[in-house]
């Protein structure tokens, strides 16, 4: 049975007591990193376990690799192992941020062979709409079997992004808002601007005003339009640190077009050296 890449608010709800179910709360805020930790200190979805953007899913910065660098493979199994992920076990991820987030552990685990891992569509802003239960004890730990297996070719890094810039197997598209893509309005990276070449798609554009994802036809005529002929295992993801770029690599997925790879560097990691080529304003 193909793994589902969303989970509603009604589903997880009937799920909360089962223990083949594990869920992981990743609220983020780039501007106020503790603020993720201390809202789910004060209420969130019974039994969830807190993963940090940074503490958790990044790993350490060198000033060269990107703001938010993939963790040691290592560390990372053992924190899931930790929370009691296994084979067969499903997982929903849920931040409050239409996902944005969420996709990053999202991505690692389908990554490192976890495929019964889904986001709760409309994440925790659906959830405490609908008056869901909420609950602030911290979860005991779980024994978990979780073995990572990196999947191979489903990432890219930086010396492959400039060996392909112009060529005809890669196509770059990038998460950001337009105006941090045309290099107008960048607030978190030293550079402004987009890597040359790459197409723009701003990550919210995948979700409808509720919050939740567009169903997937209309996500899958969209991409359409915009990457044409491209076949999707020629789209490499990229935002500014390698997070909201999942979200159109999971819409994608959603929409039929599975195959996409992750820049995990994105533009912080890109623009850390100023031999690279930068290119501003729209494509």
């Amino acid at each position: 049975m193909k793994a589902e890449l969303l989970v509603s608010t009604e589903t997880l709800a009937a799920h909360l007591d089962d223990p083949e179910w594990i869920v992981f709360d990743t609220r983020h805020d780039l501007a106020w990193p503790e603020k993720g930790r201390e809202a789910w200190k004060a209420a969130h979805v019974p039994g969830a376990f807190f993963m940090h953007m940074d503490e958790d899913l990044s790993g350490s910065k060198t000033g060269k690799n990107g703001r938010h660098p993939l963790p040691a493979i290592a560390d990372f199994a053992a924190r899931m192992n930790r929370c009691g992920v296994a084979p067969g076990r499903q997982v929903v991820v849920y931040d409050d941020g239409g996902g944005s987030f969420a996709v990053r552990l999202w991505w690692m685990l389908r990554w490192l062979g976890h495929e019964r891992v889904a986001l709760l569509d409309g994440g925790f802003a659906a959830w405490k709409r609908e008056s869901r239960p909420l609950d602030a004890a911290v979860p005991a730990p779980r024994d978990g079997r979780f073995e990572p297996r990196p999947a191979q070719g489903a990432t890219v890094d930086t010396a492959a992004v400039a060996a392909g810039l112009g060529g005809p197997g890669m196509v770059i598209l990038d998460a950001r808002a337009a105006t941090r893509y045309m290099g107008e309005n960048e607030t978190l990276d030293p550079v402004a601007g987009h890597i040359p070449g790459s197409l723009n798609r701003f990550w919210q554009h995948n979700l409808g005003y509720d919050g939740r994802f567009l169903p997937p036809e209309e996500l899958h005529a969209e991409f359409i339009e915009e990457l044409g002929e491209v076949p999707p295992s020629s789209v490499v993801h990229s935002c500014g640190s390698g997070v909201t770029a999942c979200h159109n690599l999971f819409a994608m997925e959603l929409a039929g077009l599975a195959g996409s790879r992750l820049y995990p560097g994105s533009w912080s990691e890109w623009c850390a050296d100023p031999s690279r080529p930068v290119a501003t304003g729209p494509k």
